[in-house]
């Protein structure tokens, strides 16, 4: 984050100077080296103004878990320690079937059905935007469980590719050949 991208601040500097100075070695020397301390200084600041948002958060981000009653885990990927302030943030107000989307959703696994399923005295969370089981489950369920009242359950529908969703489409000789390369490979 660049606060003045294209700023010359030594030509700023020098604009305040009598133009001879601009030829003379010692002003020129004093003003490269004010120069990049301030191109420092507004490095500086810019990086102290992206610990105020919780998506540019870095070295920062350890107070938001604080304001958030979020025991920090360094191990974690940053992405998912912001997505739990992020879910603690917009898990405030009354529990309806949007704020359990938007909590959920704030994952960084994305999109989310959400369902209520009353007679049963569940609500059905479905992950539609990506394949498999999120790697942050853990978090997901503890954010979820604090927002949802106690005598409700939770249950997690996930999207796998069956065979069936690409039978029209590939052969299964093409599908070993492409899917068992990569796993071979393995990337998975």
């Amino acid at each position: 984050m660049t606060i003045f991208p294209d700023r010359d601040i030594e030509n700023d500097l020098f604009s305040y100077m009598p133009t001879y100075y601009r030829h003379l070695r010692s002003p020129r020397a004093i003003i490269q080296t004010e120069g990049a301390e301030f191109r420092d200084l507004v490095t500086s600041i810019a990086d102290v103004l992206a610990q105020f948002a919780v998506d540019t958060a870095t070295w920062g981000l350890a107070d938001w878990e604080r304001i958030c009653d979020i025991p920090t885990d360094e191990s974690k990927p940053i992405e998912q320690r912001r997505s739990v302030v992020k879910s603690k943030l917009r898990g405030i107000g009354t529990v309806t079937v949007a704020l359990i989307r938007n909590v959920a959703e704030s994952w960084y696994n994305g999109e989310v059905e959400v369902t209520e399923q009353p007679s049963l005295y569940t609500v059905k969370i479905k992950f539609v935007s990506r394949l498999g089981v999120p790697s942050n489950l853990t978090d997901i369920q503890n954010a979820l469980r604090e927002i949802i009242p106690a005598h409700l359950a939770i249950s997690f529908e996930f999207s796998y590719l069956l065979v069936r969703d690409i039978h029209n489409v590939m052969t299964i000789a093409q599908l070993e050949g492409t899917t068992l390369n990569k796993f071979a490979g393995g990337v998975f």
